[in-house]
């Protein structure tokens, strides 16, 4: 088995954990939003005291990353909230396919915050898929489409700290530390909420929160270990293999099907990825122009 194919079957592994932290969050029921991630943070908070722990270099921060350390965290916990939020209310692949409208925004983010200028072809990809994210929003829906639209903000956010994430990438800020503190911040932010609205929890309730959050660890840890082995440009497409997933996890437990407008969407926003890690793979290297 060569790196190629290593890298695959982590990224699909991952896109399974990333599934499988929408499916528990979803099946807590109406736990409330920040008590959800409240329960799932803190189960990133213990996974990543580990990986800092173990961490053998150095932790060092400069002043100049203070700020994008922050955004990265402010950003990614308003993401995860949006989506969480966005799930409860949801078919569970229409909150996923959302959610992965992030590597579009972050396109554009990359603007304003790397002083990245794209190509051409970055433009038509967010474009089209941005027409593929508004058929599963469906905004001639009125107030009922609201929750699509939280659903899409999160992904934004989520592009937003991705891009963040790139940032303290290039400045070397440790990838653990990262984690640590976006799970920390994450974890603070929604104490205070969760104690003035807590709720009493079941077993069960407790449970699903609980694997949500190791089943963030395991995408998380994943998706790490299958960017070691091979380039993003290479195998990021299978990482929309979390919408199918997610399609028949809800399909089989919460008797849920996509509607016609919602496929068209998936068609759109799926095949612009795809044609986009072709494009990449094959000789038509779609890099951002850094000014």
């Amino acid at each position: 088995m060569n790196d190629h194919v290593k890298g695959i079957l982590f990224i699909l592994l991952a896109a399974l954990g990333f599934a499988f932290m929408s499916f528990f969050v979803k099946l807590a029921g109406n736990v409330p939003t920040m008590q959800k991630a409240f329960f799932r943070n803190i189960v990133a908070v213990l996974i990543a005291s580990v990986s800092l722990v173990r961490y053998k270099g150095s932790l060092h921060v400069d002043k100049r990353d203070y700020l994008p350390l922050f955004l990265r965290s402010l950003f990614g916990t308003i993401g995860l909230i949006f989506n969480f939020w966005a799930i409860s209310r949801l078919a569970l692949p229409d909150a996923n396919i959302l959610n992965k409208m992030s590597p579009f925004f972050a396109v554009l983010m990359s603007i304003f915050i790397l002083g990245e200028r794209p190509n051409s072809m970055d433009i038509l990809t967010v474009i089209v898929a941005f027409v593929g994210a508004m058929f599963v929003v469906k905004p001639t829906a009125g107030l009922a489409s609201l929750p699509a639209i939280v659903g899409l903000i999160g992904g934004m956010c989520a592009g937003t700290a991705y891009t963040f994430v790139r940032k303290l990438g290039k400045h070397n800020v440790p990838g653990p530390l990262i984690v640590f503190v976006f799970s920390a911040f994450s974890s603070i932010v929604c104490l205070i909420p969760m104690l003035m609205d807590y709720q009493p929890m079941t077993f069960i309730q407790l449970l699903c929160l609980i694997l949500a959050g190791c089943s963030a660890a395991l995408g998380q840890f994943s998706v790490t270990a299958a960017y070691t082995f091979a380039p993003a440009k290479e195998i990021s497409v299978f990482d929309y293999s979390q919408v199918i997933y997610a399609a028949i996890l809800g399909f089989l437990v919460f008797h849920e099907w996509p509607d016609r407008m919602s496929l068209i969407g998936y068609v759109l926003i799926i095949g612009t990825a795809i044609v986009k890690w072709y494009l990449n793979t094959h000789g038509g290297e779609n890099e951002t122009v850094q000014e």
